[in-house]
C-alpha cells in the first residue's frame, strides 16, 4: 500500500525530500543549544566570566533562530508536498472513477467513492505530512537526546531503557484495538453520505410526501451509529496522552531524585542535571508525537486501503488490441444474448435475446415494468457487456470497437434526465462542444425545445440550476433530446424519455426523426402505444425475453401482450 500511494508524490518529491533535511537540521540545533546552556552554568556562572557567557549566549540565539527558519522551511515544503501528493491522488482516483464501468460503480456506491474521494484522501493526506516531519524529526530526536544523555550520564539514562519499551509495548496494543473500529467508522461514512446525498438530491419528494421525520430519523440512525464507532475508537486513542504525560512524570520524578543524589556527590554538574531535564523533555515530547503518528496513520492505513481498492479495481470494459475506430453504420444485432448484472446465470435480467436491425429503422421497445427494456439498449454502447451472445453495431462486435468511438456513434436519453448547472448552450453542447448557435437551434427545433426556450427572457442564455430544478420536467427531455441529436449519432436511443411530453409534442419529435435523421437507427422506449406504433420493428419484453416482434398491425394480430396494452390504451383514451 505504501508503495502504491508514495508513487503518487511525483513531482513533490524534491519538496518532501527537502522537508525531512530542514527537519534534520533542526533537531540538530535543538539537540546543540542544551549544550551551550550546560557550560554557561557550568564554566561561565562559577568564574562570573561575562564574556564566556555573552559569547555562548549569542551562540545559543543564532543557533536558535537558524532552527526557527529550519522549521519554517520544512513547514512550508511539508505543506507543499502534502497539498501536492493529495491533489496527485485524488486527481488518480477521479481518472480512475472515469474509467469504471456501471459494474464497478455499483460495487463500491457513489456514496462511498465520495468519501473515499474527500475524507480518505484527506486523512492519507496528513499522515503523509506527518511522516516526512514528524516521523523524521522524532525518531531523529529521540536518538540524538537519548546519545547525549548517555554521553551525560549512564545510569540516568537507564530509566529510559525502562520507560521507553513499556510505552512502545501500550502504543502498539492500542493502534492495533483501535484499528478495526477506524475501519468500522469509515464503513458508516459512506452510510451518513448516503443518507444525505438522497436526502438533498429528492428533496422535493421528501417534503411533497411529509416524510421529514422519517429521513431526520434515518440521518441520526447513521450518525449515531457513525458516533459509537467513533467513540470507542477515541476512547482507545485518548489513552496515549495520560500515558505519555504519566510515564514523562515519572521519569521526571526518578531523574531529579537520582541526579540530586549524582549532584551531590560530585558526579554529575549541575549544568548538566539541567541538560538532562531538557533532553528528557525532548525525548519525551519526541515519543508523545510519535504516538500521535501512530495513531493518524493508524486512520490512514484504513483510509489508504479503501482507496488502493479502487485505484487496483480492474475494469471490467476494456478495449480489444488494436480496436476499430469507425462505426460504419446503425445496425444493430443481438444474437442469443443473456445478461446478469451479477454474472450469475441463475439471475438473468435479459435472456436468449435475438433480433437484427437495419441502419435507419425505428425500433419501438415496449413491456412492463422489470421487463429490462433499459437493459437491453445499455449493451448496445457497451455500457456492460453481454453475460452470454454477441451484440453486433454497424456489423461488428462491440467488443472490437474502440469504446470512446462506440459511445460517440450512440446518443442515450437516458430514463432519468439530468442536466447540470450552467446556461442552456453550456448543457447543449455536452452534445457537441464545438456546435454552432445554429446547430443548436436547429437541435432544439428537432426536439420541440427552441419554442419555450425562446419564451425565456435569456432565451439560450437562461441559466439552469443544479438537477434542471427550474425547467419542467418535459421541458428537461426535450432539452436532453435536443443535447443528443448534437453528436449527430448513428443510432439514437430514447429511453422513456418523452413520457413527460403531451402526446401531440411527441407526435412531432417523431415526425422530426422521420423527416430530419431518416439515416440514424432509432430505438424508443416507451409506455405510450403511439409512441411506437409508426415504428419499423417493435420488440415486447415480459420478463427479460422478447415475448413478440414485429410491427403495429402484427402485433396487434398475433401477441396478447401487446394487444392488451393496446386496447387498455384505446379503451381509455375513447373514453
Amino acid at each position: 500500500m505504501i508503495k502504491k500511494l508514495s508513487s503518487y508524490v511525483k513531482e513533490y518529491k524534491k519538496a518532501a525530500v527537502l522537508t525531512s533535511v530542514f527537519v534534520a537540521l533542526e533537531v540538530v540545533l535543538e539537540v546543540l543549544i542544551p549544550q551551550c546552556m550546560a557550560k554557561i552554568i557550568d564554566i561561565g556562572l562559577p568564574n562570573s566570566d561575562s564574556a564566556f557567557i555573552t559569547k555562548t549566549g549569542i551562540l545559543m540565539i543564532f543557533m536558535a533562530m537558524m532552527s526557527l527558519l529550519f522549521g519554517v522551511a520544512s513547514g512550508r515544503n511539508a505543506a507543499k508536498a502534502g497539498a501536492g501528493f493529495s491533489k496527485n491522488l485524488r486527481k488518480a482516483l477521479f481518472y480512475k472513477v472515469q474509467e469504471l464501468s456501471f459494474a464497478n460503480i455499483d460495487k463500491f456506491s457513489t456514496a462511498s467513492l465520495v468519501t473515499r474521494l474527500t475524507t480518505d484522501v484527506n486523512n492519507v493526506q496528513m499522515a503523509f505530512s506527518m511522516i516526512i516531519r514528524m516521523l523524521v524529526r522524532s525518531p531523529m530526536m529521540l536518538v540524538s537526546a537519548l546519545f547525549m544523555c548517555f554521553t551525560l550520564s549512564l545510569k540516568l539514562s537507564l530509566i529510559f531503557m525502562a520507560v521507553v519499551p513499556f510505552m512502545a509495548a501500550a502504543l502498539i496494543f492500542i493502534m492495533l484495538k483501535a484499528m478495526p473500529s477506524f475501519q468500522k467508522m469509515f464503513t458508516r461514512y459512506d452510510i451518513v453520505n448516503r443518507v444525505v446525498q438522497e436526502n438533498l438530491t429528492n428533496v422535493r419528494t421528501v417534503k411533497a410526501f411529509v416524510r421529514e421525520d422519517f429521513e431526520t430519523d434515518k440521518f441520526e440512525d447513521a450518525t449515531g451509529e457513525l458516533y459509537s464507532y467513533s467513540i470507542k475508537a477515541e476512547k482507545l486513542l485518548n489513552l496515549t496522552s495520560p500515558l505519555m504525560q504519566f510515564s514523562m512524570y515519572i521519569t521526571m520524578l526518578l531523574i531529579s531524585w537520582i541526579g540530586a543524589q549524582l549532584v551531590i556527590d560530585s558526579t554529575l554538574s549541575t549544568g548538566q542535571l539541567m541538560s538532562m531535564f531538557t533532553y528528557v523533555q525532548q525525548i519525551l515530547s519526541s515519543l508523545m508525537m510519535i504516538s500521535m503518528s501512530v495513531v493518524m496513520m493508524s486512520m490512514a492505513k484504513t483510509s489508504g486501503d479503501r482507496i488502493i481498492e479502487v485505484l487496483d479495481e480492474t475494469v471490467d470494459l476494456k478495449n480489444c488490441d488494436n480496436p476499430e475506430k469507425e462505426v460504419c453504420d446503425g445496425s444493430v444485432k443481438f444474437e442469443n444474448v443473456s445478461f446478469s448484472y451479477s454474472k450469475d446465470m441463475n439471475k438473468l435480467a435479459l435472456e436468449d435475446v435475438s433480433f437484427d436491425i437495419k441502419a435507419g429503422q425505428t425500433v419501438g421497445i415496449i413491456g412492463g415494468t422489470g421487463s429490462s427494456k433499459t437493459t437491453l439498449v445499455q449493451l448496445i454502447p457497451r455500457l456492460y457487456d453481454a453475460t452470454e451472445g454477441t451484440v453486433y453495431v454497424g456489423g461488428r462486435d462491440v467488443k472490437e470497437y474502440d469504446l470512446d468511438s462506440l459511445r460517440e456513434s450512440v446518443a442515450m436519453v437516458l430514463q432519468k434526465n439530468v442536466l447540470f448547472s450552467g446556461t442552456i448552450k453550456e448543457n447543449l453542447r455536452w452534445g457537441n462542444e464545438n456546435a454552432t448557435d445554429e446547430e443548436l437551434i436547429h437541435a432544439c427545433k428537432l426536439a420541440q425545445a427552441d419554442s419555450f426556450i425562446q419564451s425565456f427572457p435569456d432565451k439560450y442564455d437562461t441559466y439552469i440550476e443544479q438537477g434542471g430544478t427550474n425547467v419542467s420536467g418535459g421541458q428537461k427531455q426535450r432539452l436532453c433530446i435536443a443535447r443528443a441529436l448534437l453528436k449527430k449519432p448513428k443510432i439514437l436511443i430514447l429511453d422513456d424519455s418523452t413520457s413527460a411530453v403531451d402526446t401531440a409534442t411527441d407526435a412531432m419529435i417523431r415526425k422530426a426523426f422521420r423527416e430530419e435523421i431518416p439515416d440514424t437507427t432509432k430505438f424508443i422506449i416507451a409506455q405510450r402505444i403511439s409512441s411506437v406504433q409508426d415504428a419499423d420493428v417493435i420488440i415486447v419484453l415480459d420478463d427479460g425475453r422478447i415475448n413478440g416482434i414485429g410491427c403495429h398491425e402484427e402485433l396487434v394480430k398475433t401477441n396478447a401482450i401487446y394487444r392488451e396494452v393496446y386496447e387498455t390504451q384505446m379503451k381509455g383514451s375513447e373514453e
